[in-house]
């Protein structure tokens, strides 16, 4: 398998992945829409080959944070999108690795992912409400725990907080809920 950046090229591919993993085409809309965003930029768009085929993709695209736009550099993860028939592979937990690696060599400080807290805690996610950063739109107690961060340059915990502006496609409250 391989990871790659997805290009222009592979907008078919993305889009499939998108509508067959979600069964829907609300995803593939947000991300088609996030992809020709320019309040999204900069913005990590990784492809998971398998074989001959696209099986996988995951989107990161900036984020601000309230009172703190200029001292911090911030991204969120949304979507990751497999392939029904390559689930439980193992190529989510690929993509995200190699989206956080290359983020980290791009001085990322901070990933943001309203989530499953049950999967993404084991890529080093924790909840971010508790530790001073706040959803664009308030998370219900009970899916507190679904809105998470990574810190990918240590010593911003705990230094900074604030609200996360994401950018225009997705700071819409449809988004924010289930």
């Amino acid at each position: 398998m391989i990871i790659k950046i997805a290009a222009d090229s592979d907008l078919n591919d993305v889009l499939r992945i998108e509508n067959e993993a979600f069964g829907h085409s609300k995803e593939s809309k947000l991300v088609n829409d996030l992809l020709n965003d320019d309040s999204a930029k900069p913005r990590l768009s990784l492809l998971a080959i398998d074989d001959v085929e696209a099986v996988g993709h995951i989107l990161f695209t900036r984020v601000r944070i309230s009172g703190n736009e200029d001292a911090l550099s911030a991204m969120i993860l949304a979507p990751l999108a497999i392939l029904p028939s390559a689930q439980g592979k193992g190529v989510g937990g690929k993509l995200i690795k190699e989206g956080l690696r290359q983020l980290s060599e791009s001085k990322i400080d901070l990933v943001f992912v309203l989530g499953h807290p049950g999967y993404y805690p084991r890529f080093d996610f924790r909840p971010a409400g508790v530790r001073g950063f706040d959803a664009p739109y308030p998370i219900p107690a009970k899916d507190a725990a679904a809105w998470m961060v990574q810190e990918l340059r240590p010593g911003i915990i705990g230094s900074f907080s604030g609200r996360i502006i994401c950018a225009d496609t997705l700071n819409k409250l449809e988004h924010w809920r289930e």
